[in-house]
């Protein structure tokens, strides 16, 4: 492994050093519990959810699936991205392989696209439910769930491995310290020693291409099924389906504003310090894993029926 010596190009290096916070180096150990306790809270309520709905069977309908199967990629998010960050803080010598810099990468990205296909999916059955109820059942069967999951599946890969593929092809020389908590894009691409403009554009493309995409489909659902519930005769009927859109649209805005966010204080805040940046990363990566699991359980009745139900027998 090597890199530059005396201002000649050698080779690319195969390992980098994940320095988590620049800036707190001597103070790292002090992130360990509050980024440990977060962890902690995030892996409790997203599997206290998820086990609800996998425990009670009036919960086996689509949309609380699809909320299990949201609140279990926000596990996987979760588990990819602080297990590592926390291991940064308690060593000096926390060294990652490209190959596995890149898987992380990889999952870091396709795990936020899934958020947001899982979103779109949601939207897709709350506007099923909403404007053809009586046709709900045999619209929106298991099959169709799956092949929508598949689907999302395939999406998140499709967006995520060209960038993934294209940063495999670059050379880094000009140091082997990523200074970042995890494999974060833009941290390894600081890195390269070659023309890295190719990378920039496409991630770029592919990150605006879909968020335009994302949000005008979910924009037209939402404003058709709002459209709908108003027409609804029955106050009460009405009131649910409001109530069930509304704890999506706040999941929605969850995600899409933090990411969003992150996006563009990274580019516009050039002046702010890389601990900064770390920490908006941070942010937008664990606030829909933290905050999902407490909009459902809050505000889906039927699920916080069953919680307020499991605590009370589990009381004394």
């Amino acid at each position: 492994m090597s890199g530059w010596s005396n201002g000649i190009y050698n080779e690319s290096y195969t390992s980098f050093l994940l320095m988590g916070f620049p800036g707190m180096q001597e103070t790292r150990a002090l992130l360990v519990l509050p980024f440990l306790s977060l962890y902690l809270v995030i892996l409790f309520t997203n599997a206290l959810v998820i086990h609800t709905v996998a425990s009670q069977r009036s919960l086996h309908q689509p949309m609380y699936l699809l909320i299990a199967l949201l609140l279990a990629v926000n596990i996987c998010a979760a588990t990819t991205v602080v297990p590592p960050m926390l291991f940064s803080f308690s060593t000096r010598f926390n060294r990652i392989s490209l190959p596995r810099c890149l898987g992380q990468m990889f999952c870091i990205y396709f795990l936020v696209s899934m958020d947001c296909n899982i979103l779109l999916v949601m939207a897709l059955d709350r506007y099923v439910a909403i404007c053809y109820p009586l046709r709900y059942p045999e619209i929106v069967t298991g099959q169709l769930l799956a092949g929508l999951v598949v689907l999302a599946v395939t999406r998140s890969t499709s967006i995520v491995a060209p960038v993934v593929v294209l940063a495999s092809r670059v050379r880094f020389c000009r140091s082997d310290v990523i200074r970042h908590f995890a494999c974060e894009h833009m941290a390894l691409m600081k890195l390269s020693c070659g023309d890295i403009s190719l990378n920039k554009t496409a991630g770029l493309i592919i990150r605006t291409f879909n968020r335009v995409l994302d949000m005008l489909l979910l924009g037209t659902s939402y404003s058709r099924i709002i459209h709908a519930a108003f027409r609804i005769s029955s106050g009460g009927a009405r009131s649910k389906a409001l109530n069930t859109c509304g704890s999506h649209l706040l999941v929605i805005f969850t995600v899409y504003s933090s990411t969003m966010s992150s996006s563009i204080v990274y580019r516009v805040a050039r002046t702010a310090s890389q601990d900064v940046h770390n920490l908006l990363s941070a942010f937008y990566l664990l606030l829909p894993c933290l905050v999902n699991p407490i909009i459902y359980g809050a505000r889906t009745k039927e699920i916080r029926q069953h919680l307020v139900r499991s605590f009370l027998s589990a009381g004394p």
